[in-house]
């Protein structure tokens, strides 16, 4: 018998990913090594509430949640986290603003 507890009855599988690849997101608290992450002590802070990293790879668990490996900068750890332990570092909105072309660059 298994002892894997599920946060809920949604499968998040279903969808997309929320985040996406290079994606600057940031941790929504502290996170801590729960005796996954090698090289670190149980408990020892993993990534700071409000640090800054980026998505770097994207995996599934239990085929219901995403889990983001993300690269935070400060602290230098890869980090595998869900959606709800993250948040994006620049506004949903302000990403659909088309950046300016490059100069020399073939106009679409």
């Amino acid at each position: 018998m298994s002892n894997i507890v599920r946060d809920s009855d949604v499968v998040e599988v279903s969808e997309p990913p929320y985040f996406n690849f290079g994606e600057k997101v940031k941790a929504k608290r502290v996170i801590r090594n729960d005796g996954t992450y090698a090289g670190k002590e149980i408990g020892e802070i993993l990534a700071k509430k409000g640090e800054i990293g980026y998505v770097v790879s994207i995996g599934t668990f239990l085929q219901q949640f995403y889990i983001y490996g993300v690269e935070f900068t400060e602290s230098g750890n890869r980090v595998g986290m869900k959606r709800k332990e993250l948040e994006s570092a620049i506004p949903r909105d302000e990403e659909d603003i088309p950046l300016p072309p490059m100069p020399g660059a073939p106009r679409a």
